[in-house]
């Protein structure tokens, strides 16, 4: 199955399950109608590759060694975790920053740090009369964003738009304009001062479990989780015994095992909302334009956008 061969001749492989085809490939026809896209055929034969983790869908992993002509794997995610392990993969990979998926980000964190800020939760339908006024932001130790990638930066600008007094934080520490950003040894500052944590990293080899009970235990008493980026950030058992010792509440978008099995105890725990990954999505009416210009680059040879660096994992 292919969308009409352009005058350059780019042939690409949709290597991605096929229940993304219906919603991919119309968006990606009207952004790049020179190339041809296919579902399937020689790998020898490809210009490039647009991948998502699932594909092949026997539980095969791919092997990208025979795509010899390929100048590009592009991720349909933001998320290559997945990808970077494969030790046959050799082509040049590009992420998905998507503008889309940034800001359905955007919304989810500026929803639920909001909602944190002002205490919607107490007003239980039980006929008390809460009557207790809410601080005001400025009074508030602040929120910290943990990770300042393209994410990061998005919810951070947002969040301090609204008026909140908000700091990030990154190994790198790279400054982002109008937002305090901390860097490496600083992260038990960044999370001394944060009454609502955002949790948006990646998942590497520097960050999994970095929220332990050591560090979980540097919050202040009552402060809000949010973690809409990787659920290997968080020590599961550390989180729960936090919250039981004074943690006010986690708000858990991502998990180690998806779905999150029925079983688990982050269900049925009061001081926990699980949302079922819904955090933010990549759209393709939006992502198509960034696989197209990354697919042109690739075939006239400039840089490519959001390359990935190996060694960091992202």
């Amino acid at each position: 199955m292919s969308i009409g061969l352009g005058a350059d001749g780019m042939r690409v492989l949709f290597a991605a399950p096929a229940r993304l085809w219906d919603a991919w490939s119309p968006a990606l026809r009207a952004a790049c109608p020179e190339m041809e896209l296919c579902r399937q055929g020689d790998p020898a034969c490809f210009d490039a590759l647009i991948y998502a983790p699932g594909y092949p869908e026997d539980g095969r992993v791919l092997d990208f060694t025979p795509f010899t002509r390929a100048r590009v794997v592009q991720s349909l995610w933001a998320g290559v975790e997945r990808i970077v392990t494969n030790p046959t993969l050799t082509q040049p990979l590009c992420r998905m920053v998507d503008p889309g998926l940034a800001q359905g980000m955007v919304e989810y964190c500026t929803g639920w740090a909001l909602r944190a800020h002002l205490g919607m939760d107490r007003f239980a339908q039980d006929g008390v009369w809460r009557n207790q006024l809410t601080p005001p932001l400025a009074q508030r130790r602040g929120v910290t964003v943990l990770g300042m990638g393209e994410l990061g930066r998005a919810v951070a600008l947002a969040l301090a738009g609204l008026g909140f007094r908000v700091a990030g934080w990154s190994q790198s520490g790279r400054p982002v304009p109008g937002i305090e950003v901390l860097a490496g040894d600083a992260l038990p500052q960044a999370l001394n001062r944060a009454e609502i944590l955002v949790c948006l990293l990646p998942d590497t080899g520097g960050t999994r479990n970095l929220l332990d009970a050591a560090r979980l235990s540097l919050l202040p008493p009552g402060a809000t989780i949010i973690n809409a980026g990787r659920g290997s950030l968080i020590d599961e058992a550390a989180l729960l015994a936090a919250l039981d010792q004074g943690l006010g509440h986690a708000v858990l978008d991502v998990f180690r095992q998806e779905p999150l099995p029925p079983e688990h105890p982050f269900w049925t725990h009061p001081q926990v909302t699980v949302t079922p990954h819904v955090s933010a999505e990549t759209r393709p009416e939006s992502a198509a334009h960034v696989v197209a210009e990354n697919l042109r680059r690739a075939m006239r040879g400039a840089p490519l956008l959001h390359l990935v660096d190996r060694a960091r994992g992202y």
